[in-house]
């Protein structure tokens, strides 16, 4: 089986690496070997096992009928969808971890596989090695799912693992995250919510079977959490996550969002620290299911895109047609103000007697400095933000509610 890879970056060289070391293991588990005839990337590779490899472009590639599969490894959407498309129309199947381009364009490209009787698998897409998009596609099919939501992202869980067991401050702990090679040098993706956004996205489009734009979903990142939030989520029993969740709500609709939550200490994602992922989903008949590793890296991720690799060279084409979803606009999505929260608000220039006032159910955590931190139970989100934008509030944290 001749396959290409495009894109030699982390992961793509990742992909490589880890056929050239499994061979043997993956030769007998797909049934038959797997070769790497040709990388296209527009770096130097010299000194790589691909220096004698290089494709001159995308069309040498598509003009040799050897190559039955493309691994897009680029990333973002340009040239990825652009070579992505153009694989699959010429029946050629793909394996790409690229969760931007599954997030907007899968559901496009998905049906590009069905009518081309090709492969497109992606189960790198969002949690890297971690499996969760095979076993919620057919492990639990025969199941009603609805929920998933998890910890997405290892570089913003790695950075609140660090203000809450060290007291650290958000600055120095993503320099700290940097150093450490868990956070690029623009982190923007990362600590704004973006790439768990996009990972959310895609398990909403995978349990509902519809297109969720990610640019319709209310995201937020860690950028504003403090050490004093910190310590009033600890006072009440909870750690602070950024969780990703796709949910279907009692009235039907789906809410997808990502925003910093409280977390009970007692909840099975709450000890979920450093650079790991967790997804956690709900069925009716398995009730809850944890899905737990690292979310990134060369390896971890190259093994889930060679899974996907060794999937579709032993069955062919039979995937295509499992997975998939419908892009009708975004008429069955949420609006989280909609519905009732429990949160965690912190006031300035107000007693615990004057915020109990505003508020029909609260606990009280402190009063000092001039501020009072309660818990608000069972508010209308919206009538929420209403009455805190009016006031000396910080930024209110959501109890994830499961």
């Amino acid at each position: 089986m001749k396959i290409a890879i495009a894109g030699y970056g982390v992961v793509g060289r990742g992909t490589h690496e880890l056929l050239l070391m499994n061979r043997d293991k993956i030769a007998a588990r797909a049934g038959e070997e797997i070769e790497v005839k040709y990388v296209l990337d527009p770096k130097p590779l010299e000194g790589t096992p691909a220096e004698q490899l290089r494709a001159s472009g995308i069309e040498e590639i598509l003009a040799d009928p050897e190559v039955k599969l493309l691994v897009e490894a680029i990333g973002g959407v340009g040239p990825a969808y652009e070579y992505v498309k153009a694989a699959l129309e010429s029946g050629r199947s793909v394996v790409t971890p690229n969760k931007q381009l599954v997030a907007e364009k899968g559901a496009e490209l998905l049906a590009i596989a069905r009518e081309k009787n090709a492969g497109f698998l992606f189960e790198a897409s969002v949690a890297g090695g971690t499996p969760v998009l095979h076993p919620i596609s057919q492990c639990l099919w025969a199941n009603d799912l609805d929920l998933a939501a998890g910890i997405l992202n290892g570089t913003t869980n790695y950075i609140l693992t660090k203000m809450v067991q060290e007291g650290a401050g958000f600055e120095e702990t993503l320099r700290e995250a940097q150093r450490l090679g868990y956070a690029e040098a623009d982190p923007t993706a990362d600590i704004e919510g973006t790439d768990a956004c996009r990972k959310a996205c895609i398990l909403a489009d995978l349990l509902f079977g519809k297109h969720t734009d990610p640019n319709k979903v209310f995201t937020q990142g860690i950028t504003r959490i403090t050490a004093a939030d910190v310590e009033a989520a600890g006072l009440v029993g909870c750690n602070i996550k950024l969780i990703g969740q796709a949910r279907r709500m009692a009235d039907g609709k789906i809410l997808c969002m990502v925003t910093p939550a409280l977390l009970r200490k007692e909840h099975c994602m709450a000890e979920v620290n450093d650079v790991f992922n967790a997804v956690m989903v709900h069925g009716n008949g398995v009730g809850d299911v944890m899905f737990y590793g690292r979310g990134a890296g060369d390896l971890p991720t190259a093994s889930a895109v060679l899974s996907d690799v060794i999937e579709i060279v032993r069955g062919g084409c039979r995937n295509a047609g499992i997975i998939g979803w419908t892009d009708e606009g975004d008429a069955h999505l949420a609006d989280r103000r909609d519905y009732d929260i429990h949160a965690l608000v912190r006031i300035k220039g107000m007693d615990f007697a004057a915020v109990e006032k505003l508020f029909k159910d609260c606990e009280p955590i402190w009063e000092k400095d001039g501020e009072t931190a309660a818990l608000v139970y069972n508010v209308n989100e919206g009538e929420l933000e209403k009455i805190l934008s009016g006031l000396d509030a910080a930024p209110y944290i959501r109890m994830f509610d499961c």
